[in-house]
C-alpha cells in the first residue's frame, strides 16, 4: 500500500496550519453570512472559488445551488463525499467574533463545518491526485434541512456512476477526536401530515346542533397514540405527535373545522409506510365516529418524507477499519444508538451504499443547551475538523484502492461524461 494511505499521514497533514487555518477561515467566512436551503449562493461562490484555486474540476449548478466537484483518474471506481451547505432560519445568540451577520438566519447545524471539512479533504487528495485509483466526487448540497436537497442532487444525475457515498455530521456531545456510527438504521425515517376535520360550527351552549370537531380531533390525537403503544413492535422503535391544533376563536362557539399537524418517524421504510397508512385511516374513521369528515395531506409537494438513514453493513467494516488505524479502537463507537432525527442522506442510500457517521465537536466548558444541534447557544469546537476531513479523504481513498481491482476496463472519457 502507497504510503499515500497511511491513515496517520492524512491526519497530520490535516492538522498542519496550512490546512486547519484554512479550513476554519473558511468555516467562519460561511458562519457569517448563513444561507437557507437553495438560497446558498454565497456559499456556493465560496466552495467554487476554492476549487477553482485547487485546480479541480466542478460542474455547477446543480440542483440550484450545488456543487459536484473530481479529484482522481476522472476514471472509475467513483465514490462520493457529500457535505450539506444550508443554514436554518433562526437567530444566532452565541456573541462571538464570528456571529451571524443575517438577522434571523443561523448556522446551527454544523454545515458550515462540514463544507470546511470537505474542502479540506478535497485539498488533501489533490495533493496526492497521482496516487488515487480511481475519482473522488466531491458533493456540496443544498436544502438538507427538510426540503430533500439530496434528492435533487440525484435527480440531476450527476452520481449515476458512483459507487459508495460516505457523509458525516458533527456531533456536539462527542469529544473531538472520537467517531460513531453502526451498521444498519442509524437515524429515522421522517414524514409529516396535516389533516382538516370538518364539522358544523354552532353556539357552545346548543351543542346537540352542532357536530363539534374539536371533540373528534380530540379523539383522534388519542387514538393515534395506539400506534405506537399498541400496533407496533414494542422493539421496533417509532413515533406519532402531534404537534399542532388549531380550531375556534372564541370561547363559545364551535367552530366549523379544526386543523391538526405532526410528525411520524421509524427505523425502517416497512414500519413507515404502515404508520403513514394507519394515520390516514385513524384520522379518516375517527372523524366519521363524530360525524365529521377528514381529509389528510402529508405535505409530500412541499416537502418530501426522508426515508430511514441506513448505512450498509460493508461500508460500515471498512469504516471501522479506517477510523480505528486512524484514532484508536477507544475514540471509535461502532455500535452508537440510533437518533430519531432524520437524514436527507438517505436519499443517496436508496441509490447506491452509502454510509453516515459522527464527528465529535465537543467543548467541555459548554452546557447542555451549548451542545445541542439546532440550538441558537451552538458553538462547536473547531479542534475537530482535520478529523474530520481526514477521515473523508481516507475512507475515499482506501475505498477506491480496494474496489479499483473489481473494476472492468476503463472507459474512455472523464470527469463530465463519466459522472
Amino acid at each position: 500500500m502507497s504510503c499515500f494511505f497511511k491513515l496517520n499521514n492524512f491526519l497530520d497533514i490535516a492538522k498542519s496550519p496550512e490546512v486547519f487555518d484554512w479550513m476554519i477561515s473558511i468555516r467562519r467566512k460561511i458562519h457569517e453570512n448563513p444561507e437557507l436551503g437553495f438560497e446558498e449562493f454565497e456559499t456556493s461562490e465560496v466552495i467554487r472559488s476554492e476549487l477553482d484555486k485547487m485546480d479541480i474540476p466542478y460542474k455547477h449548478p446543480v440542483a440550484i445551488t450545488g456543487v459536484i466537484g473530481f479529484v482522481g483518474t476522472g476514471l472509475p471506481p467513483f465514490v462520493g463525499l457529500r457535505a450539506d451547505m444550508d443554514a436554518l432560519p433562526m437567530q444566532e445568540m452565541v456573541e462571538w467574533e464570528h456571529k451571524s451577520k443575517v438577522a434571523g438566519k443561523m448556522h446551527a447545524c454544523g454545515h458550515d463545518a462540514h463544507v470546511a471539512m470537505l474542502l479540506g479533504a478535497a485539498k488533501i487528495l489533490k495533493h496526492h491526485e497521482k496516487e488515487i485509483q480511481g475519482t473522488v466526487v466531491l458533493v456540496f448540497q443544498p436544502a438538507e434541512e427538510g426540503s430533500g436537497g439530496a434528492k435533487k442532487i440525484i435527480e440531476s444525475g450527476v452520481l449515476q456512476n458512483v459507487t459508495a457515498i460516505f457523509g458525516l455530521h458533527i456531533a456536539p456531545e462527542l469529544p473531538v477526536g472520537e467517531v460513531g456510527g453502526k451498521s444498519g438504521p442509524i437515524l429515522a425515517g421522517s414524514g409529516r401530515f396535516e389533516a382538516k376535520i370538518n364539522g358544523k360550527g354552532g353556539h357552545a351552549a346548543f351543542p346537540h346542533e352542532a357536530i363539534d370537531p374539536i371533540l373528534a380531533a380530540s379523539n383522534v390525537i388519542i387514538s393515534l397514540q395506539y400506534l405506537v403503544s399498541r400496533e407496533a413492535d414494542p422493539l421496533d422503535s417509532q413515533v406519532v405527535t402531534v404537534a399542532k391544533f388549531q380550531g375556534g376563536s372564541t370561547f363559545n362557539v364551535i367552530p366549523d373545522y379544526v386543523t391538526i399537524g405532526g410528525t411520524y418517524r421509524a427505523f425502517s421504510k416497512q414500519s413507515f409506510n404502515h404508520l403513514r397508512q394507519r394515520i390516514e385511516q385513524i384520522i379518516i374513521g375517527q372523524a366519521a365516529v363524530h360525524r365529521c369528515n377528514a381529509t389528510v395531506d402529508f405535505l409530500d409537494d412541499a416537502k418530501p418524507s426522508y426515508p430511514p438513514t441506513v448505512n450498509d453493513s460493508n461500508l460500515h467494516e471498512h469504516f471501522v477499519n479506517v477510523a480505528v488505524n486512524m484514532l484508536g479502537i477507544n475514540k471509535v463507537n461502532s455500535a452508537v444508538t440510533p437518533y430519531m432525527a432524520a437524514e436527507d442522506f438517505s436519499f443517496y442510500q436508496e441509490l447506491m451504499p452509502g454510509y453516515f457517521f459522527m464527528l465529535g465537536v465537543q467543548n467541555a466548558s459548554h452546557n447542555p443547551s451549548e451542545l445541542s444541534l439546532h440550538s441558537p447557544y451552538l458553538e462547536i469546537n473547531e479542534d475537530g475538523f482535520p478529523y474530520g476531513a481526514a477521515l473523508h479523504a481516507s475512507l475515499a481513498s482506501t475505498y477506491l484502492l480496494k474496489h479499483q481491482q473489481n473494476m472492468p476496463g476503463a472507459a474512455d472519457t472523464k470527469y463530465h461524461d463519466e459522472v
